[in-house]
């Protein structure tokens, strides 16, 4: 085995040493770091440097927009691959075949996407988007059956419900085709993802409740006839990570960030939140109702990040060692891929990839696949005369 391990660009509202909060149509709170080019670069590269895949670039109103973000990211980077996340909804079926292709031929095919149908109908309103929610569904199956289809090369005549193309062909192919990633707690979103996803993605929650997720997914994509030998599909898990090198320094961490929440935003955010169409939206505010007495719903699994932030709410927390035995637990579920962030990222890619990523290439769950560096010796001439 070996797990793939994907970090975030926070464009959405910028990062800093608090919790920056958010998404679903909740204002973000201030950050300490605007989310410009040059540190978003540092950000990227610090995740490629210390072994991360991808980087998740989220989507939304309170969002930079994802593509644009990362094809300039594309060229101050060199090997790690973007996880764009975007809506259906907001862009042509054809037109967004056409901008992966180009995307991932002009970046020497480091595109991933992730495809978000749209949690809160008052948001998509503001796109131009007044489909209900299991419309957004329904279209979003559309959508990705006649992006698959191009990026073949066939020529699509297609009439759905919601889209229609005609005699449409793409000029150029994306090579590689690029991994649909899709996410989704209610019925609608499982029928999509068994039909179109390659890798299910769900945010963090109890193992016990993922692996229900899992067999939930697994049981619809044998009913769409894939399985071990056909297009199989893998799943990851979207968490944050709060690592040191002892559990006492971690802890100390999460406490560090709770104080710095501010009681009426957590009722704030809390009540916007709950006015949420996104059933896994109502699954991490049931973690912890609001409150901020009993946050560890799991050993070294906090919920303390969604009390003002929409979306993946839960952190693992722990030292180094811990870390890593929940992720081996998780994986042992059938997760393949894990996407992390931290306050602040930058920092918190070297946290991760430092202290956790090796623990895990000894246990043969990882291994490190850029290029091989070289580590002289710390004092110049140390070796001199010796």
């Amino acid at each position: 085995m070996s797990l793939k391990f994907h970090w975030f660009l926070p464009t959405n509202g910028g990062d800093g040493r608090h919790v920056v909060g958010g998404g679903h149509g909740v204002n973000p709170g201030q950050a300490g770091r605007p989310a410009d080019v040059a540190y978003l670069t540092q950000v990227a590269r610090a995740a490629e440097d210390n072994g991360f895949e991808a980087a998740l670039t989220p989507t939304g109103a309170w969002c930079e927009d994802a593509w644009l973000t990362t094809a300039m990211l594309s060229q101050t980077s060199e090997r790690l691959k973007f996880l764009v996340a975007f809506r259906p909804g907001v862009v042509a079926p054809y037109l967004a075949a056409q901008m992966a292709g180009t995307f991932q031929n002009l970046s020497g095919g480091r595109l991933l996407l992730n495809v978000v149908t749209g949690g809160e109908s008052h948001e998509q309103r503001m796109f131009g988007d007044f489909l209900d929610k299991d419309e957004r569904y329904e279209r979003c199956g559309e959508f990705l059956e006649i992006v698959r289809r191009l990026w073949t090369g066939e020529t699509v005549d297609f009439t759905g419900k919601h889209l229609s193309v005609e005699a449409a062909k793409l000029g150029q192919i994306p090579s590689p085709v690029p991994d649909i990633y899709f996410g989704g707690s209610s019925p609608a979103a499982g029928k999509v993802a068994a039909e179109h996803a390659d890798v299910y993605l769900t945010w963090g929650e109890p193992p016990q409740a993922v692996a229900e997720k899992i067999a939930w997914i697994r049981e619809l994509a044998a009913a769409e006839g894939r399985g071990p030998d056909n297009r199989p599909i893998r799943f990851g898990i979207r968490m944050h990570v709060i690592t040191r090198d002892t559990s006492e320094e971690a802890w100390a961490e999460a406490d560090r960030l709770l104080r710095g929440i501010d009681p009426a935003t957590i009722k704030q955010v809390q009540e916007g939140l709950r006015r949420s169409e996104s059933e896994g939206q109502r699954r991490m505010l049931d973690l912890h109702s609001g409150r901020t007495d009993e946050l560890e719903i799991y050993p070294n699994v906090w919920a303390g990040v969604g009390l003002v932030r929409g979306g993946a709410g839960t952190a693992l927390v722990g030292s180094h060692e811990e870390v890593a035995d929940r992720i081996a637990e998780y994986a042992e579920l059938g997760l393949d891929e894990f996407v992390l962030s931290a306050y602040p990222h930058l920092e918190g890619a070297y946290w991760f990839g430092e202290g956790v990523l090796p623990i895990l290439a000894e246990r043969g769950l990882w291994k490190y696949d850029g290029p091989q560096r070289h580590h002289g010796a710390s004092v110049p001439f140390a070796s001199v005369g010796r």
